[in-house]
């Protein structure tokens, strides 16, 4: 990792729904110092790649916008955040923003509105209607205000070494991992085959998602690469990756929005290997 100053080491610029920034400590256990890339095929605010800051990686998503948005970071993010601050803030702002089709704008137009309406929105979801149109509401409160810009392009600059693929994680495992590499998992949440957070929209990660995660694992480990998997502690899971080394953990929730909705829940975290620290 570079010797920055902390006030500008590189943090996620995005929120994002069931997000593993609270479980992070447990997780950069996991790093393998002799991994030759990090791998993340479900990238969402990429929160464990900006922890462990890795030379190369490969990240990928199947969510078009979060892609198109972390492509115009890494490549232009003076001009994105120029385009970003001159948005009024604002209840007014976010609404007449969100009705905008982002395929009307340019790059940096459309980069600029969904970091907008990620940064401001109820709970860092993203969610959309049937017809693919973000209808997350606004929040008044609790959600942060843009980065100032010199901590916003120091977390741009660290995309710089990473290829950013629109893919579903399926592929991307199949046609980019190889051996020492080091992959990162963390899927949405398919419970009873129904998601535990609502952050897609129509396309749902169900049970049948759940078993071709298995089978990328399998092929993962086939190359030689490591894997690490968060998930829901659950027996639908339980019963897909019982045949790795798994770790029960705890976390605190938040998607629920409210504080007394808020829990302590239980996640699990697979491997395809051993590490010095491993423990309950």
């Amino acid at each position: 990792m570079s010797k920055v100053s902390e006030k500008l080491t590189p943090r996620p610029i995005l929120r994002w729904a069931g997000s593993k920034r609270k479980l992070l400590p447990k997780l950069v256990e996991y790093w393998r110092p002799d991994a030759t890339r990090y791998v993340e095929p479900f990238v969402g605010s990429a929160a464990l790649f900006y922890a462990i800051r890795p030379s190369t990686a490969l990240l990928g998503d199947l969510n078009l916008e979060l892609v198109q948005t972390l492509r115009a970071l890494r490549d232009n993010a003076d001009a994105v955040y120029d385009r970003l601050i001159s948005i009024p803030r604002g209840e007014d702002s976010y609404y007449a923003l969100r009705a905008v089709s982002p395929s009307s704008l340019d790059d940096l137009a459309r980069a600029a509105r969904f970091i907008f309406l990620n940064r401001f929105c109820f709970n860092g979801l993203y969610r959309t209607d049937m017809k693919g149109r973000f209808n997350v509401p606004f929040a008044a409160t609790k959600t942060g205000d843009i980065p100032a810009r010199a901590n916003f392009l120091a977390s741009a600059a660290h995309l710089q070494s990473a290829v950013i693929e629109h893919s579903d994680f399926e592929t991307l495992v199949t046609e980019n991992v190889r051996s020492l590499d080091f992959v990162y998992l963390d899927p949405p949440y398919a419970v009873g085959n129904r998601r535990i957070f609502s952050q897609y929209g129509p396309q749902t990660f169900g049970l049948n998602d759940l078993q071709r995660l298995g089978g990328a694992l399998e092929l993962i480990d086939r190359r030689g690469a490591y894997f690490v998997l968060s998930y829901a502690y659950c027996a639908e899971a339980l019963a897909i990756f019982s045949r790795w080394v798994t770790r029960k953990v705890y976390c605190q929730r938040n998607i629920a929005g409210f504080a007394k909705h808020r829990r302590r829940a239980a996640e699990l975290i697979v491997t395809n290997f051993v590490t010095s620290t491993q423990e309950v």
